[in-house]
Parts: structure tokens; C-alpha cells; sequence
């Protein structure tokens, strides 16, 4: 089963310097045909103007991922953590028994752009961790490598789910295989770029901001397809 959800599809929040796509039912937005893919209960896509942010909240047994697309997010937590997370970077927040953090863009004159990704734990109660990593362009060029996992590796950020997050970069005419995921689920978000979804005898088109939730599928295969210009996706492997 493949579900391709359009960008326009998505439901768009605008809070003063803080504009939001929301892939699943989130704070105001309750679409109860829409809340979940898995244990993936949301895929926000944010842009937050220089020099705003969001105050210090907390939250408590969730998995947290935030990617940046572009420009620099400032994290802060009650824990001591604080970082400027560049283009490029991942942060991997487990809340646990309790974390409060505040987001802000410490720029003067560029927005910042992330997408924030929440995860059900795959065990409750468990202490707070945060980390975060940068990958360049070059670690991530037509390579399917995680980047967060669920299992121990020193390459990936670690966090309390059985999943598996990879960001790869395409170049236009290259493609990736990717095996069948069995009874497992598969997320793609395209950030940029366009690409073409081979799945058995179907092909969908992807353009950016354009999501698909595939189960049940045989191997799938990604091409990009842009006019020498490559394609960035998130690829989310899940229960």
C-alpha cells in the first residue's frame, strides 16, 4: 500500500513568526483520519523568522528528531544542553520521564528551516537524552546510511524506537534501492528536488514537500528526475 500525500495536502498554521505544514493531527489541527503513520505522530515543517523561536515547554515520553534544511536553530534544555544547529545537522531529543527545551533562530536577517519529526517510545520512563551530529552534503551523496537508529552504532544518533532515519542526497538520473520492508512501514518526505517512486508496476511522482507512506510493499526503488538539480528526502524505516 503506497498513500502519496500532495504538499498542498498538508495543513498550514501560521503563529505570528512561525509558519508550520503539519503532516499529522497536531496542537490546533485535529483530523482524527490523520493522526498517525506507525509510531510516527508527526512531521512538522517549520520556518521561524530571525531572531524569534519558541519558549521552553516540556515534554515527556516522546522521541524527538529535528532535522535543519537551512539556516541555524539554537536548542536549550533544562538539562545544560545548549547548540546552534547548522544546515545539515540532526538532533535526537529522548524526553523520557521529563525535558523542557526552547527553539529559537539567533539569526538577525534569516529565517531558519527545519522539519520536526515525533516518535512514540519503544519503552516509557526512561532518563532524558539529547545529542546532536552534522552530515555534510558529501557524507550523504547518493547514500543510504542512517543517520538515527534504533540500534547501537557509532556513526547514527541513538534513540528509544526501532527505527532507522536517513537523509540522502540525489543527483538528477541517479536512484536508490531500497529492499522490501516486509510488514515494516517506509515514510519519504522530499524536501527538494523531484523524484519518481517505483513500487511493483506503480510509479508516483514527488515534489517537494510531497510525502508517501508505503506498508506491504516489495523493494521500491527512488530516481531523481530533476533538471540537473538534485533531490534531498527523508526516508523514515519504522514498525
Amino acid at each position: 500500500m503506497i498513500k502519496v500525500v500532495a504538499s498542498e495536502e498538508r495543513h498550514t498554521s501560521c503563529k505570528g513568526p512561525i509558519h508550520s505544514e503539519l503532516s499529522f493531527s497536531f496542537s490546533d489541527y485535529d483530523d482524527p483520519s490523520n493522526t498517525h503513520f506507525g509510531c510516527l505522530l508527526a512531521l512538522n515543517d517549520n520556518i521561524v523568522a530571525p531572531g524569534e523561536g519558541i519558549k521552553a515547554h516540556p515534554h515527556h515520553d516522546l522521541e524527538i528528531v529535528t532535522y535543519v534544511v537551512s539556516g541555524t536553530l539554537r536548542h536549550g534544555d533544562d538539562r545544560g544542553n545548549t547548540q546552534d544547529l547548522e544546515t545539515g545537522s540532526l538532533q535526537v531529543m529522548s524526553a523520557g520521564t521529563g525535558i523542557s527545551h526552547s527553539e529559537s533562530n539567533p539569526s538577525e536577517h534569516h529565517p531558519v528551516r527545519f522539519i520536526q519529526m515525533w516518535f512514540l517510545p519503544s519503552q516509557r520512563d526512561l532518563l532524558p537524552a539529547w545529542d546532536s551530529r552534522s552530515y555534510s552534503q558529501e557524507e550523504r551523496m547518493g547514500e543510504l546510511k542512517p543517520l538515527v537508529s534504533g540500534k547501537v552504532n557509532d556513526n547514527s544518533l541513538r534513540l528509544n524506537q526501532d527505527i532507522n532515519i536517513y537523509v540522502p542526497i540525489l543527483e538528477s538520473g541517479k536512484e536508490l534501492n531500497i529492499a522490501g520492508c516486509g510488514k515494516r512501514r517506509t515514510h519519504l518526505f522530499l524536501l527538494s528536488g523531484h523524484v519518481d517512486l517505483h513500487a511493483e508496476t506503480q510509479k508516483f511522482s514527488l515534489n517537494p514537500g510531497d510525502t508517501a507512506r508505503i506498508k506491504n510493499t516489495d523493494d521500491l526503488i527512488i530516481r531523481s528526475t530533476g533538471s540537473g538539480e538534485s533531490a534531498e528526502i527523508i526516508i523514515i524505516d519504522l514498525p
